[in-house]
């Protein structure tokens, strides 16, 4: 395994390595991605090996550029008024964290959806993975470099720690800006749907086209899954996680052992550190200091891996505001609970 800086002369042996059908990991202003080539249907068998993940959960396909899009979709199978939205999002959401299902191309094999004709779609906000796409086939078929069901990579450090030698190439673009994966979104339907929360608020969706976006779907087993990221448990650290409301952890005394609490901003650490009388051996930790949910966000999987390094048993999460990125936070949190 290959781990280096990002630059030019890593990002075309990274791509010669995909061309190849070998995976490397990239980073994006999400997480870190493991990707394959997505026309290689062996390169894609790898990835779903590599992080353990069941083949009934689709990828998600990176592109570079929307002029590629007609590489991996098929928009001929859209109506005149999906076809207006798609391209609304497209040309004020793109580059951006927003994958988008639609009509799969017939060259993208059937192993990179799971078998579904539809697939998604994203066209990353990140200079490295553009030009790892652009110099490999075009479309790079990645989802987060991680064992699947765990905490997703913003690090190289973590990609390495988690796959190691698993992968051909890890490329060390620093730290991931957002810090929680793509919103998905399907316009394929009569109803607009975003099927999983993430780094494009639903808020900014809705305004920009103008409708209601409806976030409601969950699924509770593998049935009727069209994209990533839709399972109910998932994004797990290692140790037990319980979330709770800013009044219900204010309200949680301090355990004595290995526990640590994660709040969402300064103020409500403070108050309860107050209540608290200073715990000996608990971690105290909050993912934004002024309660911004793009500071949180940012760091809400970094401080859950530096949790899982350490010898804590359980983690008390306070869940963020309900708004913008607060959604998206709030969900990997829940699923990470429901893990246990």
């Amino acid at each position: 395994m290959k781990f280096l800086p990002v630059s030019p002369e890593s990002l075309k042996e990274g791509a010669e390595i995909i061309l190849n059908g070998g995976l490397v990991s990239f980073p994006t202003e999400t997480v870190y991605g493991l990707g394959a080539d997505a026309f290689n249907p062996k390169a894609l068998a790898k990835v779903f090996e590599v992080k353990n993940r069941p083949h009934f959960d689709p990828l998600i396909i990176h592109i570079a550029a929307i002029e590629t899009l007609e590489r991996a979709a098929d928009l001929s199978l859209l109506n005149d008024e999906t076809r207006k939205t798609l391209f609304l999002l497209a040309e004020n959401l793109w580059p951006g964290p927003l994958s988008i299902i639609l009509p799969k191309n017939e060259k993208i094999p059937g192993i990179a959806t799971s078998g579904l004709p539809t697939a998604a779609i994203r066209y990353p906000a990140h200079k490295a993975a553009c030009k790892l796409i652009t110099l490999s086939s075009g479309a790079v078929a990645a989802p987060s470099a991680n064992p699947f069901g765990g905490l997703s990579p913003t690090r190289a450090e973590h990609v390495r720690s988690a796959l190691g030698e698993k992968v051909d190439m890890i490329l060390d673009g620093g730290p991931s800006q957002i810090g929680v994966e793509s919103t998905v979104i399907d316009i394929t339907g009569e109803t607009i749907k975003i099927l999983r929360p993430g780094g494009t608020p639903k808020e900014k969706i809705e305004n920009l086209i103008g409708r209601a976006v409806d976030s409601s779907v969950s699924f509770e087993d593998t049935a009727g899954m069209i994209s990533p990221g839709q399972l109910k448990s998932h994004y797990a650290p290692k140790a037990a996680l319980c979330v709770l409301s800013r009044e219900e952890i204010i309200r949680q005394p301090y355990e004595k052992g290995k526990a640590a609490y994660l709040f969402f901003d300064s103020t409500t650490k403070d108050a309860w550190l107050k209540a608290n009388k200073e715990p000996e051996t608990a971690v105290v930790k909050a993912l934004s200091e002024n309660g911004t949910v793009l500071e949180a966000a940012s760091r809400l999987f970094e401080t859950l891996h530096e949790l899982d390094n350490s010898d804590i048993d359980k983690i008390f999460a306070q869940l963020a505001p309900q708004e913008g990125l607060g959604e998206a936070i709030n969900d990997r949190l829940r699923r990470g609970a429901n893990s246990r």
